[in-house]
């Protein structure tokens, strides 16, 4: 089932990140991320077109507290959100405690590493903190390199499925899951 989040207060620090809250301040590095071509794509979204779409964003962001900025040396680059997954779709789940990630990051910043630093980092505060029983993560059959990212974080294959993306269009998804009992083993 999915539980509640609030990450209110909640900063994750990396040995090259900070994740937190997202601020009014950061909507000009929104926007400069989020409107190039290539990388909503990934997530299911197209470019914003304008610092308008940027802003209705970010105002969700603030308003829904589930969302990480992700903070580098000052600049935000990217955004990592604690979702909720479709409990119809996996009722095998209703009795776990559980959330789906979802995140995109800046093309500037890609193959540096960063994506899997903050998916570990925002891993472990859900499953100490916040006492989930299991995760959920997807990405979309072609891309490689949230795949890569989910496995380098002990994610593994849980179902493969369809997602309709904001702009229209149906793409085959892969559906990952990692449970506590498997983070722990591998972080004792």
């Amino acid at each position: 089932m999915n539980v509640p989040i609030d990450i209110s207060g909640v900063e994750l620090t990396t040995a090259r990140l900070t994740l937190r809250p997202w601020k009014q301040e950061d909507l000009q590095d929104f926007f400069e991320y989020a409107s190039v071509e290539g990388v909503g794509q990934m997530a299911g979204w197209l470019p914003h077109r304008d610092i308008q779409d940027s802003q209705k964003i970010l105002d969700s962001f603030i308003t829904k507290k589930k969302t990480f900025a992700l903070d580098y040396q000052g600049k935000v680059i990217g955004s990592l959100g604690v979702e909720e997954y479709d409990e119809e779709q996996f009722p095998a789940l209703l009795n776990l405690r559980c959330r789906a990630l979802g995140f995109v990051l800046s093309k500037n910043y890609w193959g540096r590493g960063l994506m899997p630093e903050a998916v570990k980092a925002v891993t472990k505060w859900l499953f100490e903190e916040v006492k989930l029983d299991a995760i959920l993560c997807a990405h979309f059959d072609w891309n490689k390199q949230s795949a890569r990212v989910q496995h380098k974080c002990g994610f593994r294959p849980l179902a493969v499925g369809s997602y309709e993306t904001s702009f229209g269009k149906t793409e085959k998804d892969i559906t990952n899951i990692l449970y506590r009992e498997d983070w722990e083993a591998a972080h004792p």
